[in-house]
């Protein structure tokens, strides 16, 4: 069978504009959906395409595995993109240009690479142990409500017998200096996920002239209730999977770790680094707030004021977190959920980690492979919910200093051509050998 170019099948998708702006407003999957759907089919797998709205495209397919006594896999990624002002790069963001090595253009990293190294994998004649279960969605990039949590309320079926699940933010090359001077390279796996809630506070009180003294301010009100949660300082909470993050890093960089307290962690992951950096947004809770509305008229003090906080919660904490919030909101001051998705917690030591490990050290036999958990969200929150254990496993070699977390909706995002090629490799070896 003639090898298929992983690049090239990046490139093709990067094509499409499939942008996203949120609450509903996209330029659809469809075409994009039509082309995976199309090239899966040339290649011996049926699949099928799902439209939650128009133009709004999943596709879904089953590999029939080997052995039918395994449990299956499920390979998950998104087709939608985050917007792209073209004004601001230096190619063209749906131009899908290769150069100086680097593959160029919106969702290089995030993420049609994982997609196209999928097609790439199965185009090389992947024969796997147990079923795979591919799914391409939409709208990642927002709530998912096209999606995958569409997917998941609707369609639950498709995904019947899946254990596990693996899709982006894992798996690629982090290089970090040892104690000792060595160049060490990190390959974080994602295993777990902050909860994200935002919520909604109001403020209530009684409507006045605003020269006149109001101890009922809605406005005061709720300017004291961000203060209070702005400046609330989260005690450090380690999960099983940022406990195994310090521990296992610190041991493969030559670095004292010592767990024993609060102010401990940060020493210690102050003494990581730049490795310290992978870890910094996940050993506490955070509450930002990031939007505010109140007042129609400078001389008139409102009766309602609302402000939006961006809520990010470890997994095991939810509980101890909100009671916390509840706390500081004061007088006259009530919240309420905009968007609720609970924290994902995935197995550190199982044979699915043990796995991506492998097919990571088959292609780099120096790789350090590490578990972490991602200060964001993707759509594992939504498979999740079926029971699988989720895992960020898109693997990629990244070449030293290149500033692979700012790819992500960022401008000028790429990918390294040759790590492309490296990251196909190594799934193809995980899913013909879990």
């Amino acid at each position: 069978m003639a090898e298929v170019d992983v690049v090239s099948l990046c490139a093709d998708l990067i094509r499409f504009d499939t942008t996203n702006w949120g609450d509903g407003e996209a330029a659809g999957e469809r075409l994009a959906a039509e082309y995976v759907a199309e090239f899966l089919g040339r290649y011996g797998v049926s699949a099928r395409i799902l439209e939650s709205e128009p133009q709004r495209a999943n596709v879904i397919a089953r590999i029939p595995g080997t052995d039918p006594t395994l449990p299956a896999l499920l390979v998950q990624g998104h087709l939608d993109v985050v917007p792209a002002a073209a004004a601001d790069w230096s190619v063209p963001p749906f131009s899908g240009e290769v150069r100086d090595g680097f593959l160029w253009g919106r969702g290089a990293v995030d993420m049609k690479d994982f997609c196209a190294m999928v097609l790439a994998a199965v185009a090389s004649g992947l024969r796997p142990r147990r079923d795979l279960v591919l799914a391409f969605v939409a709208d990642e990039e927002d709530r998912g409500d096209y999606g995958a949590h569409w997917l998941v309320k609707e369609h639950a079926d498709l995904f019947e017998g899946c254990a596990a699940a693996i899709s982006e933010s894992g798996g690629y090359s982090y290089h970090v200096p040892a104690a000792d001077g060595r160049k060490v390279r990190l390959y974080p796996v994602g295993t777990a996920e902050r909860g994200t809630a935002h919520l909604r506070l109001t403020a209530t009180g009684r409507a006045g002239h605003g020269s006149r003294p109001n101890s009922e301010n809605a406005v005061v009100r709720l300017v004291g209730a961000l203060q209070r949660i702005a400046e609330h300082r989260w005690p450090v909470q380690l999960t099983p999977t940022v406990r195994a993050f310090l521990e296992r890093t610190g041991a493969a960089l030559g670095v004292p770790v010592d767990l024993s307290s609060g102010e401990a962690v940060d020493e210690t992951v102050a003494r990581l680094g730049t490795a310290g950096s992978l870890v910094v947004p996940t050993v506490r809770n955070s509450t930002t707030p990031t939007m505010l509305d109140a007042g129609y008229k400078v001389n008139v003090i409102p009766s309602k004021a609302s402000a939006q906080v961006d809520v990010r919660v470890l997994p095991g904490t939810e509980d101890e977190l909100f009671a916390v919030v509840d706390s500081l909101l004061g007088e006259g001051v009530t919240r309420e959920f905009v968007a609720h998705q609970p924290p994902v917690q995935a197995p550190v030591d199982s044979p699915w980690f043990d796995a991506m490990a492998a097919a990571l050290r088959a292609e780099d036999p120096e790789a350090v492979v590490v578990p972490y958990c991602m200060g964001g969200g993707t759509d594992a929150k939504a498979f999740t919910q079926l029971g699988m254990a989720c895992y960020g496993f898109a693997p990629l070699a990244l070449p030293e200093g290149f500033p692979y977390r700012a790819m992500a909706h960022g401008v000028d995002e790429r990918v390294p051509v040759d790590g492309l090629r490296f990251g196909t490799r190594v799934l193809t070896r995980f899913l013909e050998s879990c």
